[in-house]
């Protein structure tokens, strides 16, 4: 990867931990980018031999458990020689598609950031339907930083997950999608939501209405002003399986649509457990 040949002035980062099942994929779609840097938090597995074999800059980061989390850490910390900074994760893999529109976009636009549209796989399915996923994850480096949330280990999180880059101009999007599929088995997939789920709820109880949570994107204002009711984990099942008609996905689509709404429940009970707490 040292000798491709910088076509998209872009900075691509991702962070990582324990990533072996998935970081080699995606490093091999981003040799079109003028510069790939992997943020390790103590990869205890074979990521930082695999990232090696590809020649890009390995960063190492460790977390105390407050703020910065490891995306706004890079943007605070690290000296970008790009004009832009794309944020992937390990699971995410770019189609010569997407690389090719970011190239056209990036060199004559006057917008300072991009929503990325994906497409979610979910046992070894691609989901074309169902509830669609977005980020803002492309903007241009001093434009944009995730939403400061001072947390104290709510979760094992030590990345940006649910936090969003705070963009105060006007953003655009790249229709080309990125493929989102974790290798890691299902097992993997109820393991980390089960840690959104603990950071979900402790950030629902840091919000303060009185301000208005203007830093939240209206799916987020829903989310958070409905979750801790009783119907929404089943408002969620309905809307993506039927209205988004994720049952035109099959078993796949089904599954992964009951996983979710297990997810909400579970943010939901874990709401009412600290309520009892107190």
């Amino acid at each position: 990867m040292k000798n491709r040949d910088l076509v998209i002035p872009v900075t691509v980062v991702i962070p990582v931990k324990n990533e072996e099942s998935n970081i080699g994929r995606c490093l091999s779609k981003l040799q079109k980018f003028q510069k790939v840097v992997v943020v390790d938090s103590g990869s205890s597995d074979a990521t930082k031999d695999i990232v090696a074999g590809y020649g890009v800059e390995l960063v190492n980061f460790s977390w105390n458990g407050g703020y910065p989390k490891k995306r706004n850490w890079m943007l605070i910390n690290y000296v970008f020689k790009t004009p832009w900074v794309l944020f992937l994760d390990a699971d995410e893999f770019v189609s010569e598609e997407f690389c090719n529109e970011i190239s056209r976009v990036v060199e004559r636009t006057e917008i300072e950031g991009f929503w990325l549209n994906y497409t979610n796989y979910f046992l070894g399915q691609p989901l074309r339907f169902g509830v669609p996923q977005k980020k803002l994850a492309l903007f241009r480096v001093g434009s944009a930083y995730y939403e400061r949330i001072d947390e104290d280990r709510w979760s094992n999180l030590d990345m940006e997950v649910h936090e969003h880059p705070i963009l105060t101009s006007r953003a655009g999007e790249i229709k080309s999608k990125i493929d989102h599929q974790d290798f890691r088995g299902i097992e993997k997939f109820i393991d980390k939501h089960q840690d959104y789920a603990k950071w979900e709820a402790k950030r629902y109880v840091s919000i303060d209405w009185s301000k208005g949570a203007g830093f939240l994107t209206g799916r987020q204002k829903f989310k958070y002003k409905n979750v801790t009711r009783w119907w929404f984990p089943l408002f969620y099942f309905a809307y993506s399986y039927f209205v988004r008609l994720g049952f035109l996905d099959g078993s796949a689509g089904f599954a992964y649509a009951f996983y979710k709404t297990w997810y909400f429940f579970m943010i939901r009970n874990l709401m009412a457990e600290d309520e009892l707490k107190r």
